[in-house]
């Protein structure tokens, strides 16, 4: 049976290596994203995957967007991967941070994945796989902060935490497991050349949890290697 995962942010890094992998092993893909005409590397995927790739054009800034999906998608979704986000202005102090651009982050890396989440929770739940996976960060572990700073990436990182642990008690009745993942330190342009891992080694390590994902484990927050991190 054809597994179906839909993709979020797949122009590039995790969300590309995401649909690439996904594709070899025979799934259908829906990978959504801003501007996919822009991206050499996924017309270049799609050329090579045909019907088993579909490109969806999305800004999950635009509630419109994300409402239509579900007419987009017609089909069960088995995974739902909420990977696209933004780290927004980096190497601020505490006394630099201002709202617009915190508004802005918390908007992409928050309330964007609840969004998308509402509008296809239905199609994952008719599903056989029944997955819903947030995109996070170590960033976001309180437990974990040794460094301080990056209070705008960090809060927004930590809110989704919070958003997919509840949405994991209040979607088990329907069967639906969540999975909060850290897809480690990774040479993206998020994470920069000097990262310790490739995409190939984190999305590889990711889809092994998403495998191993179930109502058991559903709400934790999980490392790419598959330890748990705290919170």
């Amino acid at each position: 049976m054809q597994k179906v995962v839909v993709v979020t942010g797949v122009s590039r890094g995790l969300g590309l290596e995401l649909c690439r992998q996904y594709l070899s092993e025979g799934a259908k893909v829906y990978g959504c994203c801003r501007f996919p005409e822009q991206s050499q590397q996924l017309l270049e995927l799609k050329r090579n995957a045909g019907y088993q790739f579909e490109l969806v054009p999305l800004d999950i800034t635009q509630p419109g967007m994300i409402h239509n999906l579900q007419y987009v998608i017609e089909e069960p979704i088995d995974i739902l991967v909420n990977n696209a986000g933004i780290y927004g202005p980096s190497g601020l102090s505490y006394d630099e941070v201002t709202v617009d651009p915190w508004m802005e982050v918390l908007r992409v890396n928050t309330v964007a994945p609840m969004m998308v989440t509402q509008a296809l929770v239905e199609k994952v739940a008719e599903s056989h796989d029944k997955k819903i996976i947030m995109m996070s960060s170590k960033m976001g572990s309180v437990g974990d902060n040794q460094k301080g700073g990056s209070y705008i990436y960090r809060s927004a990182k930590a809110a989704l935490n919070a958003v997919g642990k509840s949405l994991a008690i209040d979607l088990a009745g329907k069967g639906v497991s969540v999975g909060i993942l850290h897809p480690g330190w990774v040479q993206t342009d998020m994470g920069g050349a000097n990262a310790l891992i490739d995409t190939e080694t984190s999305i590889r390590g990711i889809r092994k949890v998403i495998e191993q994902l179930s109502l058991k484990n559903s709400g934790q927050f999980i490392n790419y290697d598959g330890s748990v991190i705290p919170w």
